[in-house]
């Protein structure tokens, strides 16, 4: 059995993880390091995860990945971006609705970066879910921005068919890759 730590304080996304890549490779268990970091203030997804890895690294020697994700819509310029966790927390779903207001152009996507650190190896790796923001806020699956992201050619936001979402979402595209990386790296 091997065991990989995720560094992360939301409960969602380590449920989510523990699920899809103990699914994908049998003999890993994933264990939640709740890790208390703060974070790099960046414009790129991939920089967080890769400095925050380091930090988790340092702190527990053991293998151990980070996932930074973001929500980034085109009308705003790609906000909140790299601020997603703030802004949901500031303004939630709500607020970026009314940001939208009145707005054609709904397109937006998910991204996540997957970083992960061990002894030997290092490795990001990226997911992406285009769709766009949904009107009004739908569902009561998922966490976070899940009730107003509709991705592309489906008309159901996440939140309301968590199904869908463990399918599509940017996060499962970037658990996918990280579970072929691991087959490939992990038993070496």
């Amino acid at each position: 059995m091997i065991e990989l730590l995720f560094a992360t304080g939301n409960k969602g996304k380590y449920i989510e993880a523990k699920e899809i890549l103990e699914q994908q490779i049998p003999e890993v268990r994933i264990k939640q390091l709740d890790f208390k970091h703060i974070e790099i203030r960046s414009e790129s997804i991939e920089e967080i995860a890769a400095e925050a890895v380091e930090r988790a690294f340092e702190e527990s020697r053991m293998p151990v990945f980070v996932e930074d994700s973001g929500l980034f819509i085109k009308t705003l310029n790609g906000f909140p971006g790299t601020y997603s966790s703030w802004v949901a927390k500031k303004i939630g779903n709500r607020g970026i609705l009314k940001l939208l207001k009145g707005e054609k152009d709904r397109t937006a996507e998910f991204r996540a970066a997957i970083s992960f650190r061990s002894q030997k190896n290092a490795k990001t790796i990226i997911g992406i879910c285009k769709g766009e923001i949904a009107k009004t806020e739908k569902g009561n699956g998922g966490f976070g921005y899940d009730p107003i992201f509709v991705p592309k050619g489906h008309k159901t936001t996440f939140a309301q068919s968590i199904g869908l979402k463990n399918k599509l979402s940017h996060r499962y595209e970037a658990l996918l890759e990280f579970s072929k990386y691991l087959k490939a790296h992990l038993r070496r």
